[in-house]
């Protein structure tokens, strides 16, 4: 895993006519997704950096690579990610000719995209993005993976692109300034507030995101972009029985070949349905199974409308059940509400943060990357077998994203300047961006109108909610320089799984029935039985009564948000008595998280 930054100029000149210095500045901000090695390759007008956590070919993987014929330069790539099915290729590639230097994954791709050129991404599996320069066509070649695991940005030039893992990098760029529009200002309170990604959409002005499934190929020409894969409907030939043995067998395959490391490898583990299918299926491989999981104590909270119940007791049945090494992390509301460690979180997210939500993950990656530099997790499965509450037919038959029934924040705009909510036009914004989702899913003829509703559902969630997930799992990650894989995503799992029958997913009664069936030999029962509970969020009343002090501290001595804010709104919801119970303290955190997010970019504001 690692981090890639760059450039490249079609007009001969370095975009911006900036010096090479400017590659330098863009690769360091990736340092934390790289902490093993860091490299760069310069020549002419386009530059590439790399930033290396090494997890495969520990020794030979360093990047970028290049390759060169007859003295000449004609390949040069940066590449991110983990690609599962290498030794395959790998030995494809051998016997067409190919001669391999390294036993890293980051040389298969290269070597093929110079047999395939951009279609090489078609027979990657895998989590990736790269970047891939051709210096005598003068093309840039930017390719993301298939449901968008590893990040990837870029923005024009007058004269080139600038690309890179993180927005940092590529604002890094003098060319590319931080702005922020009323677009932005959408995307970046939507994407936290209540959670809808826009493929494509960054919260900068001017930079973009390459979007999942995508293939970006720049030229003085232009740019060329396909959408090499999506999920699309198939008919469902298999009967129930045949279903669950081969979601069992194609999960059980993903874990296997995702464990394949040449340093440690942990597992996540909460107890849920989820982490503990992946732990299981993994200990079979495992000499010695490494798990972790986190506490934030057992308190309740009057406003948790996801109703979480704690991990501990389940968590704690499957060690003694898989006879696993466990650690786990424990945090209180003192941590979690810290100043420093929320500007630490906002740093690293490039947007508004999930409160607590993001601060507890990252003290758990923190105590990961302690002693593993890889760890699987569960990410993906309940937005692809149907797992959260809002998979219901009310929710999935409205003319909305059907998460907006659980985590409405349709209030949050009261906290906003009047005249900037009126032209943000939020309710207008979501109705747009859910019309422009379902649209982007055909249903094969004679599809019943329920299943077509939750067949939409299950799109959207990978396709809109489950990004966020991805982009915040990925960042914090990376923040500590620790690899997450996520067995879930692999695609032909996602493509057999979206295009089973609802009935199947739900056909003893509960939700994620078909994965309740397919990993029902291994594991206890009551942890079978489990209801969905997500990812805890701290309980402790004095989470909250330490974000209003802050929020109190920030209004009386001002702040770049308090001119973006009705802030008479803010005390009379947020810090007067009267409004603690009824008005959720998601408000609390966007206060301070736009403040931060504010000074740490400080855009020209657009709006």
């Amino acid at each position: 895993m690692c981090g890639l930054a760059g450039f490249a100029g079609f007009t001969g000149h370095v975009p911006g006519g900036t010096e090479d210095t400017s590659l330098k500045e863009m690769t360091e901000t990736l340092a934390c997704r790289g902490p093993d090695a860091s490299a760069v390759w310069a020549e002419g007008a386009a530059g590439l950096g790399h930033t290396r956590l090494a997890t495969v070919d520990v020794v030979g993987g360093r990047q970028p690579l290049v390759l060169e014929r007859d003295g000449h330069v004609v390949l040069v790539m940066a590449f991110t990610g983990e690609i599962y099915n290498h030794g395959r290729l790998r030995a494809e590639m051998t016997a067409r000719g190919h001669r391999f230097a390294t036993r890293g994954d980051g040389e298969v791709v290269l070597r093929a995209f110079d047999a395939w050129g951009p279609a090489a991404a078609e027979r990657l599996e895998g989590m990736f993005a790269y970047a891939a320069w051709e210096p005598e066509p003068r093309r840039l070649t930017l390719v993301r993976d298939r449901l968008g695991i590893k990040p990837l940005y870029c923005a024009r030039t007058g004269d080139g692109v600038v690309f890179g893992s993180e927005p940092k990098a590529v604002l890094a760029h003098p060319a590319v300034p931080a702005r922020l529009d009323l677009d932005g200002m959408r995307e970046l309170l939507l994407s936290a507030h209540p959670m809808i990604n826009t493929p494509g959409r960054s919260a900068f002005a001017g930079l973009d995101e390459i979007a999942p499934g995508t293939v970006s190929v720049f030229t003085p020409q232009g740019v060329r972009t396909r959408q090499y894969w999506s999920l699309t409907p198939a008919e469902h030939h298999d009967d129930l029985p045949t279903t669950i043995t081969r979601v069992r067998s194609l999960l059980e395959g993903s874990v296997t070949r995702q464990l394949q490391a040449d340093v440690p490898v942990s597992v996540l583990l909460s107890g849920g349905l989820d982490s503990s299918a992946i732990a299981a299926l993994a200990r079979p491989a495992a000499n010695t199974l490494h798990t972790l999981s986190v506490d934030l104590g057992s308190r309740t909270s009057r406003q948790d409308a996801m109703e979480r119940d704690p991990d501990g007791p389940y968590a704690d049945l499957m060690v003694r059940h898989l006879d696993s090494s466990h650690r786990q992390v424990s945090l209180n509301a003192r941590d979690l509400a810290d100043p420093a460690r929320r500007a630490r979180v906002s740093h690293l997210r490039d947007g508004l943060t999930l409160g607590d939500f993001d601060t507890s993950l990252l003290r758990l990656f923190t105590a990961v990357r302690e002693h593993f530099p890889v760890t699987l997790a569960g990410d993906g499965a309940d937005e692809l077998f149907g797992g959260y509450r809002w998979f219901t037919p009310q929710a999935t038959a409205a003319e909305s994203f059907p998460w907006d029934s659980v985590l409405d924040r349709a209030d949050l705009p009261q906290l906003l300047d009047p005249a900037l909510a009126a032209s943000l036009d939020l309710p207008a914004h979501r109705a747009d961006l859910h019309a422009t989702a379902v649209a982007e899913l055909d249903h094969l003829p004679g599809t019943a109108p329920a299943e077509v509703a939750l067949r939409r559902a299950c799109y959207l969630n990978l396709t809109r909610f489950l990004p966020c997930l991805l982009d915040r799992a990925d960042r914090l990650s990376m923040g500590v320089g620790l690899e997450v894989r996520v067995p879930f995503l692999d695609h032909h799992l996602v493509e057999y799984v979206f295009n089973t029958p609802w009935a199947f997913k739900t056909f003893d009664g509960r939700e994620k029935s078909l994965l309740r069936a397919a990993v029902a030999d291994v594991l206890p029962q009551p942890v079978l039985a489990r209801r969905k509970s997500p990812y805890p969020v701290v309980r402790d009343p004095a989470y909250r009564a330490a974000l209003t002090r802050q929020v109190g501290r920030l209004l009386d001595d001002g702040g770049p948000a308090t001119d973006l804010l009705d802030t008479g709104a803010v005390r009379r919801l947020l810090l007067d008595s009267s409004g603690e119970d009824r008005f959720p303290r998601e408000g609390l955190e966007l206060v301070l998280d736009l403040d931060r997010w504010l000074r740490t970019h400080r855009p020209t504001l657009h709006l």
